[in-house]
């Protein structure tokens, strides 16, 4: 099977959710991103965020943390029902990635996948490249980060 038979173009699938605790902020802004309103509530307070919110990059881990066991899941749904689920290869890259609003410590980030479009890769036949839009949005529906990935298929 493939991924444009198993998911229509334009169809947004939800991938699962993350809450964003304020130690998770602090812990993950530690290692990656240790800027103040990442780090210390009382400095985020007077930051112009207003308070603790999460790093644009790990609400961008977020997506991926639930985008592998959504798949994983998705493939051995598919196995059980005799499918064989689409081979899905690395991602040659991202484009157009927003942090639309802050992620604060306490929000819940939903997020999803939508194929936009899949086409055969010219260099590498049996192969497609898909490109997917990847989205999260917080606990009231505002969209918070959205990008788009392109992620190799193989036959």
């Amino acid at each position: 099977m493939r991924m444009a038979e198993l998911y229509p173009v334009g169809q947004a699938v939800e991938i699962g959710s993350l809450v964003f605790a304020a130690e998770d902020i602090v812990r993950f802004a530690a290692d990656f991103d240790p800027q103040p309103f990442h780090l210390d509530a009382a400095a985020a307070r007077r930051s112009l965020f207003g308070g603790l919110c999460a790093s644009g990059w790990h609400s961008s881990a977020g997506w991926m943390k639930c985008f592998v066991p959504f798949w994983a899941g998705e493939c051995r749904r598919l196995a059980a029902e005799g499918i064989d689920p689409p081979k899905l290869g690395p991602s040659p890259g991202f484009t157009g990635l927003r942090w639309l609003k802050p992620v604060f410590a306490g929000d819940t980030i939903t997020y999803s996948v939508t194929l936009l479009a899949s086409r055969p890769l010219a260099s590498r036949p049996g192969r497609l490249i898909n490109t997917i839009l990847c989205a999260g949005a917080n606990q009231h529906g505002e969209p918070v980060i959205r990008f788009e990935s392109t992620v190799l298929e193989f036959a």
